[in-house]
């Protein structure tokens, strides 16, 4: 919904959070540019994804627009960003555990299969993509 008017003001849609806190959420959009992300980016966005929220209304309940950059730490959400940062130390959560964890912290290997493979104290994991609850670059 958000994509085509991140793309229209030059810019790369990221990512996407929402995070539900009781009856309040927080809608976070990362924006990324090859020339980067000023506060100017990210005001206009809000101001252009405000409009499309007010019109199609898709979350219920009151919630806060926060619009930023992914910052050094920046979260990976699609198998392409993970292919992108293949070599870099990333911490992961799962949805579902694999051999009795959820939590991982290790480099990425490769991306394969819809799978990410992560290096972690000398042993590989193949970790589902679609059970990736949160995973950040380590900075």
């Amino acid at each position: 919904m958000f994509e085509p008017t991140v793309t229209a003001l030059g810019l790369e849609l990221w990512g996407i959070e929402h995070i539900q806190q009781g009856k309040y959420s927080l809608l976070r959009l990362y924006i990324e540019s090859e020339k980067g992300v000023a506060i100017e980016d990210c005001e206009q966005v809000s101001r252009q994804v405000s409009a499309i929220l007010d019109v199609e209304d898709p979350i219920a309940g009151e919630y806060t627009l926060e619009v930023s950059s992914p910052g050094m730490d920046r979260p990976l959400f699609t198998l392409r960003q993970f292919e992108q940062f293949a070599g870099s130390e990333v911490k992961l959560r799962l949805r579902n555990p694999v051999k009795g964890r959820r939590n991982f912290k290790g480099t990425i290997v490769k991306v394969e299969g819809g799978n990410i493979c992560l290096q972690v104290d000398g042993e590989e994991f193949e970790l589902p993509h679609v059970d990736v609850e949160k995973a950040n670059i380590v900075y």
